[in-house]
């Protein structure tokens, strides 16, 4: 019996690309298909999650949201990985940031992604899972941010299951090295490796927790351009 469509997503393995962009927000993923993808289709819009498929420089590529937070980019990348062929998704996203290396609007990739989430439990592993990248993909979009001129860090975010706290965690992972923080990558990290998949969280630092500043949502869905050029770049590399 065929696994598609899901409750999730209404399409069939065909309308996606072998690697997929995934930002949180559905209004992203149609800004990133309209702008930089030739002859976009949208191929998912089940509870207004957008997916479409075109193509980038001759590459066919896909970019669908995954919404927010762990439980909902779970069920996605899952279903991605699982029941439409997909190999590689790529993280597109904003993320809040701990260290004073880091500026508003850098790039951070995410070569591991510690959280607080109980995600990890449902795998009934006998102990602890350090989620981790893809490091194909991290090595190849390192390369790419490098001939670009872009200004990006490499290292550890916090993907967080709360966005309120009543304690500031910040001091905590900070002094762990923690370079940001955002709510999606451990859930996609580990979907890959259950899966035997690729995936990669590249981030645009949207405001920061040491310093107070921030950007405002508007500039958040459109104005992460480099992030984007550098996943879009990723998924051509790949073919």
């Amino acid at each position: 019996m065929k696994a598609y469509p899901t409750p999730h997503i209404n399409a069939t393995p065909d309308d996606f690309a072998k690697t997929v962009l995934m930002p949180g927000d559905p209004l992203r993923a149609k800004f990133i298909a309209e702008t930089y993808l030739e002859n976009p289709r949208l191929v998912n819009n089940v509870r207004g999650i957008q997916g479409y498929t075109g193509e980038y420089k001759g590459t066919r590529v896909s970019v669908m949201a995954s919404g927010m937070g762990m439980p909902s980019i779970g069920i996605y990348s899952y279903e991605l990985y699982n029941f439409f062929g997909v190999q590689n998704i790529i993280r597109v996203g904003s993320a809040g940031a701990m260290s004073d290396k880091i500026r508003v609007r850098d790039i951070v990739i995410g070569q591991g992604a510690c959280t607080n989430s109980n995600f990890a439990s449902s795998y009934a592993l006998p102990g602890t899972f350090a989620p981790i990248c893809s490091f194909d993909l991290l090595e190849r979009t390192v390369e790419i941010a490098k001939r670009r001129g872009y200004r990006y860090h490499v290292g550890n975010l916090l993907s967080s299951d709360t966005f309120y706290n009543d304690i500031d965690p910040t001091p905590a992972w900070s002094k762990m090295g923690v370079l940001a923080v955002e709510m999606e990558a451990a859930a996609l990290y580990m979907n890959a490796a259950r899966s035997g998949k690729n995936a990669l969280a590249i981030c645009t630092v949207s405001d920061h927790l040491l310093t107070g500043e921030a950007t405002s949502a508007e500039e958040r869905q459109e104005s992460f351009r480099e992030m984007m050029e550098l996943a879009l770049e990723l998924a051509k590399d790949l073919g």
